[in-house]
């Protein structure tokens, strides 16, 4: 979409002991359509492994999205 706006930034978070989250915050445009943002977050869960945590609408019509994943750690099975 030209001329919208898509800001973006990620983090690391343990919420509980053994769980962590990375999460990345998005800032959306109020240009954007509500579909075309439905069918943007919809792609970035079935291909990325995302959920939505939070979604805020500001008063100006920017969207605020937070979105979250495990980060699942492998251990070694090599023992010596």
């Amino acid at each position: 979409m030209p001329g919208t706006k898509i800001h973006t930034s990620a983090q690391r978070r343990a919420l509980n002991p053994g769980v962590e989250y990375e999460f990345e915050r998005l800032t959306l445009s109020r240009e954007l359509s509500r579909s075309s943002v439905t069918r943007m977050l919809v792609d970035r869960a079935e291909h990325g492994g995302w959920e939505l945590d939070r979604l805020r609408l500001s008063p100006d019509g920017t969207r605020r999205v937070v979105l979250r994943r495990k980060i699942i750690r492998q251990r070694s099975t090599y023992y010596v």
